[in-house]
């Protein structure tokens, strides 16, 4: 019998009590490297079901986050949470229950967390949940009202890799297109082709962005950071100044274009000129000229990341994108046009799609219709009632009593960490499932010790990866711990909905209720799946190649009229009348330059601009306490990235303990050299565990999470998505003792009384 798993970064056989990537795959994740080591962390894994101090003896949150806890019977620990789910839902009504969970915490399609949770609590009368994601907010919202397309359809249409080697000739890529990013994928995956297929272009590449590792043998343009949108004003500007746009596509497939003219021409007072640009992006006027001119030349792919939108004005590079691929009049043809999330996972621009909507657990009608956008977690905690807008909507956020979480850690994907652990302590109740102690199960009333996805069985079916893994069990589950679908079974019971919760399966009984839904869809596609025994037996099955997909845009394109989009005018929305009536002071209704709430223009001297990327040793905050993401660090602090120049201004040394800070807070982190990066920025990933504390008399993260200074702002009053890359910081030697961790250790525990 064949043995595997799977993860959202690769799949791998387990042989010999290791994980060995699959053969087929040509360039393994180092996220994997971390990952058995990470579940195997005793000081780490949440052994047994734990109970806050302070919530036993009723303070009601005031002590959460520097409390003991004291850990329960199983028994004990669900009864408890059942009592208190029937007491906040009988005494204040479902709708004051926030049901959250951010999906990555497992490949495997039967326990996805999300799924288990809400098939739960719809059946007890159903939750407050959240709407988009952390990772492209801006462009959930945006893209449908502008092209028509979702921003899930939008990217598994992007040009494909091979279309691009073999027809482009020049690659435009604003943020880069990065291997490092493309390590991991929704739904999981087997295999990493984003750098074979970079190695293989032939393609002239520009990588125009504050740091060369964004896209390491491209053209370097180091852009000035958070100006991209005046920089692809500037390209659009001299695009018409110079009569090299597409006049005809603009006309057939194109709404508002002659606003959106105007605006470039400078009817507002200013024209959008390279002059212009230059001043605010720092790249010479004559390059954008050039650049300009060769791209109208060339066959051109414009291409953005999904972290040019987590910004403020998140939806500008994403439309002022698009709209300078309208004038170049290159959409819909194989390669060329407009791609957006290229190299942010692995599946973006992968060939072959099998693109089938496998089988998941059922999560039935969820009877509460109020949600709020993802990124809007602390202020809803803050302001119960108080209005905001939303997707050209007027909207109230709701009194929330009990907050449930699992399968995620909002103490790495919130900004401002220090606010959202103040709001945090508004609720009545918070109940966790987690693996392991991070941030936010520290912060809990009532924490469920769950299994890792290397702890039991499931099955990985992803749209995008032509294979099947049956995952196997790596190790025994760690201490307790129970999966998700055996927790919500014991509070099924106490709440009378366990017969309705189970349908009298247990995990086996669904992975084969899964399995032959699975075997219907393929036999409808003359694909004829093993039974699942076998299946079983041997831990994958490759399904046969799928056909390529379909080129975006191309019918739209070859006929507007027979193939219109479903936006407000059947074309590509270059000015959105419904955008424009809303009247957002943030969020204009055409693409358009608006200074940041911070940037270096006006920022005083001595500030850099934090960049706050994906990490390169672990998936979000995924597998921090492990080998791979531990060897990383320095002195137990998560690495950040400084010109060597800049360090030597402010006495810092390489592998250096360092202090950011700004007027949100303060994070200590040690000192790497990078001469591939602006001189007035800094470089500290995301995800190292949250770890605060008072140290002199104040507030520091001691462990490098860049979010302890991040500014908790929606990016528009559209979208409400995060602006977490949009924050200035400064940067100095800790000439101090560094203060310990307490991250590398179980929180504290006391015996019952």
């Amino acid at each position: 019998m064949a043995r595997y798993t799977a993860s959202h970064w690769g799949a791998y056989r387990i042989e010999d009590d290791e994980l060995r990537p699959i053969a087929e795959d040509p360039a393994p994740s180092r996220i994997g490297k971390g990952w058995a080591s990470a579940m195997k962390n005793s000081q780490s894994r949440v052994l047994r079901p734990a109970i806050r101090s302070g919530w036993l003896a009723g303070d009601q949150g005031a002590d959460r986050g520097r409390d003991t806890f004291v850990e329960v019977g199983w028994d004990q620990a669900i009864e408890l949470a059942a009592k208190e789910l029937n007491r906040v839902r009988h005494s204040r009504g479902n709708g004051s229950i926030f049901a959250g969970s951010y999906g990555w915490a497992s490949a495997g399609r039967f326990h996805h967390a999300q799924s288990q949770m809400r098939r739960f609590l719809n059946l007890i009368g159903g939750f407050v949940g959240s709407r988009d994601s952390y990772s492209h907010a801006a462009a959930e919202v945006l893209f449908p009202l502008i092209t028509g397309y979702s921003s899930d359809e939008m990217q598994a249409r992007m040009p494909s890799w091979p279309d691009i080697a073999e027809n482009a000739s020049l690659i435009v890529a604003f943020g880069g297109i990065s291997s490092r990013t493309a390590q991991i994928n929704s739904s999981g995956t087997s295999t990493h082709g984003v750098e074979y297929w970079l190695r293989k272009t032939t393609a002239r590449c520009i990588n125009i962005s504050p740091q060369q590792t964004d896209f390491p043998d491209a053209e370097w343009l180091p852009i000035r950071p958070g100006t991209d949108v005046a920089l692809m004003l500037g390209l659009c500007h001299t695009l018409l100044d110079e009569d090299l746009h597409d006049v005809d596509f603009l006309h057939r497939c194109t709404s508002g274009w002659p606003i959106f003219k105007a605006y470039l021409e400078g009817r507002d007072g200013t024209a959008k000129s390279a002059d212009w640009a230059a001043a605010l992006c720092d790249i010479p006027a004559g390059d954008i000229r050039a650049i300009a001119r060769d791209m109208a030349k060339a066959r051109t792919l414009v291409a953005i990341p999904w972290a040019l939108q987590r910004a403020h004005h998140g939806e500008m590079p994403i439309w002022a994108a698009l709209a300078l691929a309208c004038m170049l009049g290159q959409i819909g043809q194989p390669g060329t046009g407009y791609a957006f999330g290229l190299g942010c996972v692995t599946s973006v621009g992968r060939p072959v799609r099998q693109d089938m909507r496998w089988p998941s657990l059922p999560q039935g009608d969820n009877p509460i219709d109020d949600f709020i956008p993802v990124a809007r977690l602390a202020e809803m905690l803050e302001r119960p009632g108080a209005p905001y807008t939303y997707n050209l909507e007027t909207r109230t956020f709701p009194d929330i009593r009990l907050v449930y979480w699992v399968g995620g850690n909002p103490f790495h994907h919130h900004q401002d960490l220090q606010r959202l652990d103040r709001a945090w302590r508004r609720p009545e109740t918070v109940i966790v499932h987690e693996p392991s102690w991070t941030a936010t199960a520290r912060r809990a009333d009532i924490v469920l010790p769950s299994t890792s996805p290397l702890e039991r069985q499931d099955i990985m079916m992803s749209r995008a990866d032509p294979r099947l893994i049956y995952m196997s069990p790596f190790q025994a589950a760690a201490g307790e711990a129970l999966d998700d679908h055996e927790i919500f079974r014991r509070l099924a019971a106490l709440c009378g909905v366990e017969e309705a919760f189970t349908e009298g399966r247990d995990v086996s009984g669904w992975l084969r209720v899964m399995w032959d839904r699975a075997k219907e869809m393929c036999a409808q596609r003359r694909i004829d799946l093993p039974d699942f025994d076998t299946f079983r037996t041997e831990g994958r099955y490759d399904l046969p190649e799928a056909p390529a997909a379909e080129v975006l845009w191309q019918p739209f394109v070859a006929d507007p009229a027979k193939y219109p989009l479903a936006t407000e005018s059947g074309r590509l929305t270059l000015h959105n009348a419904a955008i424009a009536a809303a009247e957002l002071p943030d969020c204009p209704g055409h693409a358009a330059w608006r200074v940041p709430f911070e940037t270096l223009l006006d920022a005083p001297p001595g500030m850099l601009h934090l960049l706050s990327g994906q990490p390169d040793t672990r998936l979000h905050s995924q597998n921090d306490r492990g080998a791979e993401a531990l060897a990383d660090k320095i002195s137990g602090r998560e690495p950040c990235y400084v010109h060597p120049e800049t360090a030597a201004e402010r006495g810092i040394s390489e592998h250096q303990i360092v202090r950011l800070w700004n007027e949100r807070g303060a994070t200590l982190a040690g000192v790497r050299f990078s001469d591939g990066l602006r001189r007035d920025c800094v470089s500290l990933a995301t995800g190292a565990w949250y770890d605060p504390g008072e140290t002199n008399g104040a507030y520091l993260e001691r462990a490098g999470n860049p979010n302890a200074v991040t500014r908790d702002l929606g990016c528009s009053g559209l979208s409400q998505g995060t602006s977490a890359h949009t924050a200035l910081v400064w940067l100095e030697p800790w000439t101090g003792p560094v203060p310990p961790l307490s991250i590398d250790q179980p929180p504290r525990f006391e015996p019952r009384k």
